[in-house]
């Protein structure tokens, strides 16, 4: 009896060089490390450009339609954001002083109401701590009496001070400082790149090459990129104002305090996926149980919360976006953890904006196009 002969599994075959792909991770690491080492200036740079993109149509309209010069045009367009900014901060600095400092004391009643809800019956551990409790107050009272404080000796007694947020505010004057210089970096940075305009666009078409076709080619690559990009920075932004609206009004219809401070706080939050939700529904939740003494009132500050952030991220998002600028969920949670590792905070609010820079630009290159395959949807 012949054995039959056995087919042959089917293999990928993958050329591969040991010393490219060493060459290649070693330049990824090298990279991380130029990226969090230069986080200082990479920051405030990423933030410009990001500023500058999402500002570019308005500045070109004032250009195209009130025949104002870029510089002009820049210029009022910065000044009006940041006097907006700054009323809006005088507007809200009340409430939002008062809801920080009320931040100590929910806390407290919230581990009052945990101590009062547990199982009466002790677990082992807190049998023996009552045990030992009790064996000390007897042998205390067995004891000798204590002798009576001589004459001329004050008793004291140490109280923790309150937390005072003014006093705090005014101890971390140096980073108030620091963090207005960031500001003034950042506001001129995107005042340089809309002035610029076209410049570097020019700039980049002329390195392409002499040819017309590879210029043509250039031109039309970058206009996709920048229109992508744009777009969506600005349906974002639409986004969260829309979340910070109807997180105003749903707080104001269930009796929240501060309603208005908690939308600002949803609008900000909102630029973090999953990640902003999850931490304004959770605070929410605690200070809405511990101003309305119900368990049902937090659950429905919390539900309301995830609901409008659901509403937003799944149905107006993709409904306004295009589908090329559509990414991939597992792709933005890791991309998260990674910014956050290299840029703290401003990693958080910085990157989905870079991957989605990063994938406009891998899908018009064709030695990057599996990378932006892999960060789409």
């Amino acid at each position: 009896m012949t054995e039959m002969p056995r087919t042959p599994k089917p293999r990928l075959h993958i050329p591969a060089n040991a010393g490219n792909t060493s060459l290649v991770i070693l330049a990824a690491l090298a990279l991380l490390f130029a990226l969090r080492w230069a986080s200082s200036v990479l920051v405030p740079l990423t933030l410009g450009l990001m500023f500058s993109y999402a500002l570019t149509p308005m500045v070109d309209g004032l250009q195209r339609r009130c025949h104002l010069p870029r510089v002009l045009g820049a210029a009022l367009l910065l000044l009006s954001l940041g006097g907006s900014l700054v009323w809006t901060a005088y507007k809200f600095s009340d409430d939002a002083v008062q809801l920080l400092e009320s931040l100590p004391e929910v806390s407290k009643k919230v581990q009052s109401a945990v101590r009062a809800h547990r199982s009466p019956d002790e677990s082992t551990i807190g049998k023996v701590q009552r045990a030992a409790a009790e064996i000390e107050q007897a042998a205390q009272q067995s004891g000798p009496p204590a002798p009576a404080p001589g004459r001329g000796v004050t008793r004291v007694r140490i109280e923790r001070p309150q937390f005072n947020l003014q006093d705090y505010l005014w101890s971390g004057t140096l980073g108030l400082a620091a963090s207005l210089g960031q500001a003034l970096v950042v506001s001129f940075i995107t005042f340089f790149l809309l002035v610029s305009g076209q410049t570097f666009r020019r700039k980049m078409v002329k390195i392409a090459g002499p040819s017309f076709a590879r210029r043509r080619v250039m031109m039309q690559a970058l206009n996709e990129v920048n229109g992508q990009i744009q777009r969506y920075l600005l349906v974002q932004l639409f986004t969260s104002v829309v979340a910070g609206l109807a997180v105003w009004i749903s707080f104001s219809w269930l009796g929240m305090e501060y309603a208005g401070v908690w939308g600002l706080l949803a609008f900000g939050l909102d630029f973090i996926p999953y990640i902003g939700a999850i931490i304004l529904a959770v605070t929410a939740s605690l200070v809405g149980f511990v101003q309305f003494g119900a368990v049902d009132m937090a659950l429905a500050v919390g539900v309301t919360v995830m609901t409008i952030h659901m509403l937003s991220g799944n149905l107006l998002s993709p409904w306004l976006m295009s589908r090329a600028a559509r990414m991939n969920p597992v792709a933005i949670f890791v991309g998260l953890l990674l910014f956050a590792w290299l840029w703290g905070l401003w990693g958080l609010l910085l990157g989905v904006p870079v991957l989605t820079v990063v994938k406009a630009i891998c899908d018009r290159v064709d030695p990057l196009q599996p990378i932006g395959e892999l960060l789409g949807s």
